[in-house]
């Protein structure tokens, strides 16, 4: 059995190491969502913050550890909000940092970047040719890679969000977390299993991007040779062996939803929470639509984790029809191959 990186101490000292401003956010009941969804939902809400996800919580112990390291050179891959993040904490802390991205990147995601002052290299290709550039980057310049989920700092700096969860905010019996990368599953996670071990961690990937859920189900890496989803923020093919390890330990469940309940999931929120969502932080309501019957009479938190979304894709995706009854993902492609 796989031993854990995380430790709950750095975590709560990490909280010393985070600007304010991306602490102790809102966590509430959202009633108005729950005809729609058949069980009590709490909302803890990472996007009322200057970079608009949980990111900046774990850029902010990066970027303060390296400030103090005297190491004033960063270098990452993001599919941007990692990147917006990054760019935030190095700015405050007079840090050089360089962000690679690929060019199909959300154009707000990137515009914002630039605007923060971090110098933006776009490559040809998805999120793993931009991960292989930044690395070549960094020892090319002698800069510290930051590499999200593998850097404890992104993983603990995420786990502050799951303290706040169990500390201060309503009860509840079930979390739903959107996978990625890993470090917000990981983190929070990690928390909750040793704060909160009677609360089912859920950790939810899109199936068109299903690569750490297979693994998480074979136990093993398992690579894809694509990934196809609006939700970029949990686009990556190839999961990280130490990540599966800790996903290992802290996750109850994974499982996949289909793109039309993503959509779904985002109307919901806009339509009844008055919340614009970027397709990643609506995956937890998508599990629910998906699977009512599993969540029923259950007392469920989900993590609303970036807002960062072109508009006009947004107004696009949420423009049709109410279809808020969404089928399960077979069973097949729950699996993998």
């Amino acid at each position: 059995m796989p031993q854990t990186r995380l430790d709950t101490a750095r975590i709560l000292a990490a909280r010393r190491l985070i600007d304010p401003v991306f602490l102790d956010t809102p966590f509430y009941r959202c009633e108005a969502l729950e005809p729609g969804l058949g069980c009590a939902v709490h909302i803890k809400l990472e996007t009322a913050n200057p970079v608009r996800s949980f990111k900046g919580r774990g850029t902010e112990v990066v970027a303060s550890l390296l400030a103090r390291a005297g190491r004033p050179a960063v270098v990452c891959a993001s599919a941007g909000n990692l990147g917006q993040a990054l760019a935030w904490s190095g700015r405050t802390r007079g840090l050089d940092v360089t962000v690679v991205a690929s060019r199909t990147a959300t154009a707000a995601k990137l515009d914002r970047i630039r605007a923060l002052g971090a110098t933006l290299e776009l490559v040809d290709g998805d999120h793993e040719v931009a991960r292989e550039r930044a690395a070549a980057l960094a020892g090319e310049t002698d800069s510290r890679l930051l590499e999200d989920s593998l850097d404890l700092e992104t993983c603990e700096g995420a786990g502050t969000l799951g303290w706040e969860l169990v500390n201060a905010g309503p009860p509840f019996d079930t979390v739903l977390l959107a996978l990625g990368g890993g470090a917000l599953a990981t983190g929070v996670g990690h928390v909750l299993k040793e704060l909160a071990p009677h609360v089912e961690v859920v950790c939810v990937q899109a199936l068109g991007a299903p690569a750490l859920a297979y693994s998480w189900r074979r136990r093993r890496v398992v690579t894809t040779a694509s990934a196809d989803t609006i939700a970029d923020g949990v686009a990556g093919r190839f999961p990280i062996p130490a990540v599966l390890d800790d996903l290992l330990l802290v996750a109850d469940d994974v499982v996949l939803v289909r793109e039309e309940s993503i959509v779904a999931g985002m109307r919901l929120l806009l339509d009844h929470a008055g919340l614009v969502v970027e397709p990643s932080a609506a995956l937890g309501v998508a599990a629910i639509l998906e699977d009512r019957d599993r969540f029923a009479g259950r007392s469920v938190a989900t993590v609303v984790c970036g807002s960062n979304v072109d508009i006009a894709a947004h107004r696009r995706w949420t423009g049709g029809a109410q279809a808020y009854a969404c089928r399960p993902a077979p069973r097949g492609a729950a699996t993998g191959p």
